[in-house]
């Protein structure tokens, strides 16, 4: 059963704030409070769904599609000579928040991975970064 009251859709429903890089009328992708590294992207479905086993074809379909478009923005604007891409299903997959949603991650040599980072960030610190992925949009 999907939980209503999740972070995500409080986001969804603006009562939560968030800073965005992109949103059409099936997803949004915004900057992570908590980066693991600077320009730590997430792209969320708005259809209510828990994991990627949960969504309709038509959802799935749009959040792959607004995940390599917003993929493509950070590598252009962080200059990144790789990005990973993480998607967790479950709390036993490492999923935190029980809302489908896929993970942006700027990659380069020697970055010590986290998946999660350990602390939050101020939004004057997030929004130069969101600026230059929205500009490589």
């Amino acid at each position: 059963m999907y939980d209503t009251d999740n972070i995500f859709a409080k986001i969804l429903r603006g009562e939560l704030p968030k800073m965005p890089v992109y949103e059409d009328d099936l997803t949004l992708a915004f900057m992570d409070i908590m980066p693991s590294t600077e320009g730590h992207t997430l792209v969320i479905t708005k259809e209510p769904a828990e994991g990627i086993l949960d969504l309709s074809p038509q959802g799935a379909s749009a959040l792959i599609q607004t995940t390599q478009k917003v993929a493509r923005a950070v590598k252009k604007a962080l200059a990144a000579p790789g990005i990973m891409l993480v998607q967790l299903n479950g709390a036993a997959a490492g999923q935190s928040i029980p809302h489908v949603h896929f993970h942006v991650l700027p990659r380069g040599e020697g970055l010590n991975l986290q998946l999660h980072g350990r602390g939050m960030v101020k939004p004057e610190t997030l929004e130069p970064i969101a600026a230059r992925i929205r500009a490589a949009l």
